[in-house]
């Protein structure tokens, strides 16, 4: 009996690393593609991005062995590993000169949250797709939905969209950007401002900025780095709004010890340790390259649980209350970011 569990978990194991391997796979392509891109010196297409495409191609096709579905189904322990290590990176460096732009930074990040939110009310899409879109737009794209998706228990499907979703109108900001700056002959600073309070993920900030020129790109980057120090709260807060509401529904309590995200514990801890010099430049960058690749491995696991039926069930609302957000809160950035760079 003993023997015959012990081959069983075993067994688990093994097809656990074969999900695992094929996510990995997929992941590598991923980042060689990403890098193959190439617009202004820079490479604006996230790994992210193309290992969620390319799961979710593979998957609706069901071209992955049977075999590989447990290990794509725990692709979450990878998640959440690769968050973790993330920490190590957060740098309070990148706050240095952005002191202007923190108004802008808070303005934005709030207008931007409930402006999605409010949008998937009226156009009547799931909560938790609701709240991924907003999260997604206001600090960093797909990863701040990565994090957040685990936290409220959301679908497959629903990371899915919200990434796909943020991921496209942050890539046509990145383009569309420069060349609107352009014909209103924005400062750099102005633009740096812009791009790193407007566009969504990093990538998409740092390429439009050095699109514009190296200065906007410097800008940007520090700018889009002090937004993302805001993961960790953000994160936080919707966990336990996530978690009290649905203690109040069920007409119970929910044990703090569960309520609390203990992974984004790690993450903090990390990013003490990080700030306290405790790694190396070295320790942490290699900390920050296996977590973002961690984070490319589990979008490649997303991919491959979504279910294209049910996606196509949410239509092109999501798209539509992504755009109307990017837009209004590109204008509330823009203006002020005049506001503040001409004080």
């Amino acid at each position: 009996m003993d023997e015959k569990g012990g081959a069983g978990t075993a067994m688990k194991k093994i097809e656990v690393i074969w999900g695992w391997m094929l996510m990995t796979v997929l992941a590598v392509i991923a980042v060689l593609v990403s890098k193959l891109v190439v617009v202004g010196g820079k490479n604006p297409v996230e790994a992210v991005l193309v290992a969620l495409i390319m799961g979710m191609i593979i998957g609706n096709l069901r071209l992955a062995p049977a075999f590989c579905a447990p290990g794509i189904k725990a692709y979450e322990k990878l998640l959440i590993l690769g968050i973790v290590l993330l920490g190590s990176a957060v740098t309070l460096g990148a706050l240095k000169g952005a002191a202007k732009a923190l108004v802008v930074i808070a303005v934005t990040m709030t207008a931007s949250f409930w402006l999605i939110v409010l949008a998937a009310r009226l156009l009547k899409l799931p909560e938790k797709l609701g709240m991924l879109l907003g999260i997604g737009t206001c600090i960093c794209g797909g990863t701040a939905i990565a994090v957040t998706s685990p936290l409220i228990e959301a679908s497959e499907d629903e990371t899915s969209y919200a990434v796909g979703t943020v991921a496209i109108w942050g890539l046509m900001a990145m383009i569309a950007y420069p060349l609107i700056a352009s014909v209103l002959s924005l400062s750099d600073q102005v633009f740096g401002i812009w791009a790193g309070t407007a566009i969504h993920s990093t990538p998409q900030s740092v390429g439009a900025g050095y699109m514009y020129s190296d200065a906007a790109g410097q800008s940007a980057t520090m700018i889009k780095l002090c937004r993302n120090l805001f993961i960790f709260p953000v994160a936080v807060a919707v966990s336990i709004w996530y978690r009290r509401r649905r203690s109040a529904e069920a007409g119970g309590k929910v044990a703090a010890a569960k309520a609390f995200p203990w992974f984004l514990l790690g993450y903090f801890v990390m990013a003490v340790l990080g700030l306290t010099g405790f790694f190396t430049d070295s320790g942490v960058a290699n900390f920050k390259l296996a977590g973002k690749f961690l984070i490319v491995v589990a979008m490649a696991g997303i991919g491959l649980r979504t279910n294209f039926r049910g996606l196509s069930k949410l239509g092109f609302r999501p798209l539509l209350a992504g755009f109307v957000a990017s837009v209004v809160v590109a204008i509330i950035s823009l203006s002020l970011a005049h506001m503040v760079v001409s004080e």
